[in-house]
């Protein structure tokens, strides 16, 4: 088969030959119909970014496909669409058991701990895969982006406890704060997207943004004092926001710590390795929590694959396909950002 390798970081990625990985009992062989291209991907080749497995790594972890060959374990997925978690836990350990399997220390991530998706087949656990049933007019391909970008952010909203009623204010609404604006919308909250893109603002704005702000264009003072405005306008409470921090960069993460209030809660999801300076204390006063997320615990899946099915989350506007064959030269327009949608690689071999 074919296979998109990073083998030397920082060095231009390359197409190569591979040999066709074969399932264990407890495995199954997808055949990919599409992967998405992740930041976090862009972080492994330019950044440095270690990764679990050693070089050459075929890197993706945003994955959709057909079970085309299944261990003894798991013959029941053989000929299914399904989805791939970019993080698949063990499912026998305390923190699996605990509900916390998105975090297990046990966990396989494709395009790190073992060959990713930018290839004709991987080779993955067969546990926690998330079956297709129904495409609702989508190509599998399409779907690729739940297991990331929309299953990131949905998790994040699930666990700040987000209620019909409430503020959201997602700062970043590039390829997962797009898909928070949508899930929070969904929830029944009131949205509020902020970016230095228009571009981007004008997007989300058709697609559950009650409101936009530049915050690149847009004093801190004004900023907050506008999101304040709008939420007493919306008869939301002035306390117990709910911030969700996406863009990935410190200026987001700043903007994001600054608007916490009484009772909030700030939950990181965008990854930089660029450090900001904050008041901690901030917490204390306001009895506030800040909270990572990694990922997104299988358990999840299809309740995020049933709000994209139902319409809830629209996809198309905000994804763009490749070929595969193309694909180090499309992962560099990526880092280059001269592809603002979510690329998805597809094979062409």
């Amino acid at each position: 088969m074919k296979a998109v390798k990073l083998v030397t970081v920082g060095a231009p990625l390359e197409v190569q030959d591979a040999a066709q990985p074969e399932p264990s009992g407890k495995e199954v062989l997808v055949r990919v119909a599409g992967c998405g291209v992740c930041h976090t991907d862009i972080g492994f080749w330019k950044d440095g970014v270690p990764t679990k497995k050693a070089l050459p790594l075929t890197l993706g972890h945003e994955i959709s496909g057909t079970v085309v060959k299944a261990g003894s374990d798991y013959e029941e997925l053989l000929d299914r669409e399904v989805i791939v978690p970019a993080v698949i836990p063990c499912g026998e350990c305390d923190l699996c058991f605990a509900g916390r399997g998105n975090i297990c220390r046990g966990q396989v991530m494709p395009g790190n701990d073992i060959d990713g998706g930018f290839a004709q087949y991987i080779v993955v656990p067969g546990s926690g895969l998330c079956p297709v049933d129904d495409r609702a007019g989508y190509d599998l391909a399409q779907l690729s982006v739940i297991a990331d970008a929309v299953t990131t952010p949905y998790q994040a909203i699930v666990r700040a406890g987000l209620q019909a009623g409430d503020l959201a204010v997602i700062v970043g609404v590039g390829g997962v704060g797009t898909y928070c604006v949508q899930i929070a919308a969904a929830f029944g909250a009131k949205v509020i997207a902020l970016d230095v893109d228009d571009a981007k603002l004008n997007a989300v704005a058709k697609y559950g943004a009650d409101l936009t702000i530049n915050s690149g264009s847009t004093d801190f003072k004004s900023l907050k004092k506008q999101v304040k405005a709008h939420a007493k306008d919306w008869s939301c409470a002035p306390h117990s926001w709910k911030i969700f921090e996406c863009s990935g960069q410190p200026g987001g993460q700043d903007t994001a710590y600054g608007l916490l209030t009484f009772a909030s809660t700030l939950m990181v999801i965008g990854f930089t390795l660029a450090k900001t300076e904050v008041r901690l204390s901030n917490l204390m006063a306001f009895d506030a929590t800040v909270q990572g997320t990694w990922g997104c615990k299988p358990e999840l899946y299809p309740e995020a694959l049933k709000l994209v099915t139902d319409g809830e989350i629209t996809l198309k506007p905000f994804i763009q396909s490749f070929p595969m064959s193309k694909g180090p030269e499309v992962i560099q327009q990526v880092a280059d950002h001269k592809i603002e949608k979510r690329a998805i690689l597809e094979p062409d071999w």
